[in-house]
């Protein structure tokens, strides 16, 4: 499993896409919190990145299926997968070893956006911010990226077509981040069901644990989708 998972580090940044990844990660953050006018912190008049929780969601939404496409899609396409197969690794080694690299590569993403804390920090009046808000948001952001990630992974074990499988990907990723919360808003569902289908979402999980509470029925949801998707992902390898 950790040869799998140094083997899929190793391949990610002996090139420009790993690199590229974090960059343009930090660099539309950057561009959305410090530049543009409608998002500008310094406009707010208090220290809160809660814009940037905000849009890190969608970014990631993109961001991780363009970063996994290739992990078994690119196996099926070259026959690399075959001879996989004949390696002492089960299934479940496989997939373990890819998802655990996808999210060190995550960390490696989310990491550097400290920066933007340690400068709200330093820019507001009296020095202080709301640390427990913030460590929660980030939590609640790595186990979103988590569960983008396994939706990922899942969605490269289909096709043997990186572009498809970004494309399966990133709606799949879409429709369960904003997808029951947008049919929550829908008339036939008002005053009924709504919150209840609310909950079905991902955004809904993670805006609970961004607030600084973090409860066992988030970490029980997030979980059960990464064991999800995980186990549909091995299930489509048995079957090749």
């Amino acid at each position: 499993m950790w040869s799998i998972c140094k083997k899929e580090l190793h391949q990610f940044f002996s090139n420009l896409t790993g690199y590229i990844a974090i960059i343009l990660f930090l660099l539309v953050n950057g561009f959305y919190l410090f530049v543009l006018n409608d998002s500008n912190l310094f406009d707010f008049g208090y220290a809160s990145l809660d814009i940037f929780f905000e849009l890190s969601p969608w970014v990631l939404i993109f961001l991780v299926p363009a970063i996994t496409m290739r992990s078994f899609s690119e196996e099926f396409k070259s026959g690399t997968f075959e001879i996989l197969q004949t390696s002492p690794l089960t299934k479940f080694q496989i997939v373990a070893g890819k998802y655990i690299a996808i999210l060190a590569v995550l960390i490696f993403v989310i990491l550097p956006t400290l920066i933007y804390v340690f400068t709200i920090k330093n820019l507001s009046s009296d020095g202080g911010i709301d640390g427990g808000g913030i460590a929660g948001s980030y939590i609640g952001l790595f186990l979103l990226a988590s569960v983008f990630a396994a939706i990922s992974l899942c969605g490269s074990s289909f096709t043997n077509n990186a572009v498809v499988a970004f494309l399966i990907s990133a709606f799949a990723c879409l429709l369960l981040y904003f997808g029951f919360n947008a049919m929550s808003k829908l008339p036939i569902f008002q005053a009924k069901m709504d919150y209840y289908i609310e909950m079905w979402g991902i955004d809904f999980h993670y805006k609970s644990v961004s607030r600084g509470l973090l409860d066992s029925r988030d970490v029980i949801y997030f979980g059960s989708l990464v064991a999800l998707f995980l186990l549909i992902t091995i299930k489509n390898l048995l079957k090749r």
